[in-house]
């Protein structure tokens, strides 16, 4: 199974190419910027496969996200939006496989970090099934996961301390230490966007790695689940 998680900042130039080079089964896009994309663009991304698509709109100025997955690789069950992720119930249809795909994006906003990360707890600790989650959380774990000593421990303790509480495991990045980065003359970097699964995703496929491909027309790098 290989997916991507890819805040494309209002872009998806190239997504064409770049599912029929790495066969995606999965495409998660974050900050689309737009409420609805017209059916030839889901087929461009998609590179014209079988895919199933849900859009969720953007708040103001910032967020949107879509997600899609290929039918001839997945039956899909359940389709739940929430204030920030969209969650699909899928079967592998090769091993009968039943999990949760969750892709995320979680607000800059620090007054709204608290519900994001209340809703992930909500959403997970209540599924029965394997999950993955992933996406732009928007929230670092840790001091060296920033390039710069502007930090402050509030919010990675909360986001560290929902991962242990929801037992997830995040997938070992490679090929880039930070996904993020901004404009400015002296470059802040982040890493931002990560992979987490459950124990029972993890011992289905035990191998999975996940990697950072970079993409000159975003501040993010694309996550590239394998």
């Amino acid at each position: 199974m290989k997916g991507i998680f890819w805040n494309c900042n209002g872009f998806a130039d190239g997504m064409s190419d770049l599912t029929k080079e790495k066969s995606l089964d999965f495409i998660a896009l974050s900050e689309t910027g737009r409420a609805s994309f017209p059916q030839n663009t889901l087929n461009t991304i998609c590179a014209g496969r079988d895919f199933i698509w849900h859009c969720m709109a953007p708040r103001g100025r910032s967020g949107g996200m879509i997600l899609g997955v290929d039918l001839l690789t997945f039956d899909i069950g359940k389709i739940v939006e929430g204030d920030f992720f969209i969650r699909f119930k899928l079967r592998h249809k090769e091993d009968d496989f039943k999990f949760n795909l969750i892709s995320v994006y979680g607000p800059a906003q620090a007054d709204q970090k608290s519900n994001f990360l209340s809703e992930m707890v909500r959403v997970c600790s209540k599924e029965t099934l394997p999950i993955i989650i992933g996406g732009d959380f928007n929230i670092i774990r840790r001091p060296d996961e920033k390039n710069n000593d502007n930090y402050s421990d509030r919010w990675p303790f909360m986001f560290n301390a929902v991962i242990d509480t929801l037992n997830l495991r995040e997938i070992d990045l490679t090929g880039r230490k930070f996904t993020w980065a901004n404009n400015l003359p002296n470059q802040t970097f982040e890493k931002l966007d990560r992979v987490l699964v459950c124990t029972d995703f993890e011992s289905k496929y035990m191998h999975t790695t996940v990697h950072t491909l970079t993409r000159e027309i975003s501040d993010h790098t694309s996550v590239i689940l394998y």
